[in-house]
């Protein structure tokens, strides 16, 4: 509701003179209704070298979020089985690793590349997360899930007007495919808690500016709340 419209993680870095100028397009957030759960990137390397802080770990695993992610795992796993429960589709995005060695690289930043970038396993989903057979998985190259792949078309061919997302990273990938989404027309719900990135700064501030141009970003809660409802309302 908008009362509880600026409470978020960001609370500790935004202060009060940006969300002022923010003031105006603060709103009753809404769902839609028919939506599809987007998992963004829960793939391997994004855990690579355990639950420990990003800096210990980044000359070994150069993309991987650490500790970040692995706060993420129990909230992404209630976010998933709630949207299995409630019905609605799930599609998981990650990228391409199957290039072989003298094909044309096409990467999502320019980040430097590392040997962990190349093994042949490190954009499958991450245990915890593996998709169920009836969960669709696309493969993208670029930073956003609707650059270059057939994700559009599949939204359209199931009917779905909002999308609720999740995964990594905020500033990256995350934020990419939620502006192309509401570029292209969808209602947005970002749940904070499913969400992760390499630098919690970057995470925090691109929550809120995507809340106030993009997204309706939400408590894992919040989310959970909403799908138990349509779980119930489908059963009655």
């Amino acid at each position: 509701m908008a009362q509880d419209f600026d409470t978020h993680c960001w609370d500790d870095v935004i202060g009060e003179e940006d969300c002022r100028i923010y003031g105006a397009v603060r709103r009753e957030l809404n769902w839609g209704k028919r939506p599809a759960l987007l998992a963004i990137d829960l793939y391997n390397k994004a855990y690579a070298g355990g639950d420990a802080p990003v800096a210990e770990i980044n000359d070994t695993f150069g993309a991987s979020c650490g500790e970040h992610a692995w706060n993420t795992i129990e909230p992404t796993k209630r976010l998933l089985a709630a949207a299995r429960k409630a019905g609605i589709p799930v599609i998981f995005l990650t990228g391409v690793s199957d290039r072989g060695p003298s094909s044309p690289k096409i990467y999502v930043t320019n980040r430097l590349r590392t040997a962990d970038d190349h093994h042949n396993d490190v954009y499958g989903i991450f245990e915890p997360f593996k998709p169920a057979e009836d969960h669709l998985v696309i493969y993208k190259e670029r930073a956003s899930a609707f650059f270059g792949t057939p994700l559009l078309a599949y939204l359209k061919q199931m009917g779905i007007d909002s999308l609720i997302a999740c995964g990594e990273t905020t500033s990256c990938c995350v934020r990419s495919t939620v502006a192309d989404a509401f570029t292209n027309g969808y209602h947005v719900t970002l749940v904070e808690e499913c969400c992760f990135d390499r630098s919690q700064l970057l995470h925090k501030v691109n929550l809120f500016d995507m809340h106030h141009k993009f997204a309706d970003v939400v408590h894992v809660e919040q989310a959970l709340t909403h799908l138990d409802e349509r779980a119930n309302a489908q059963a009655a």
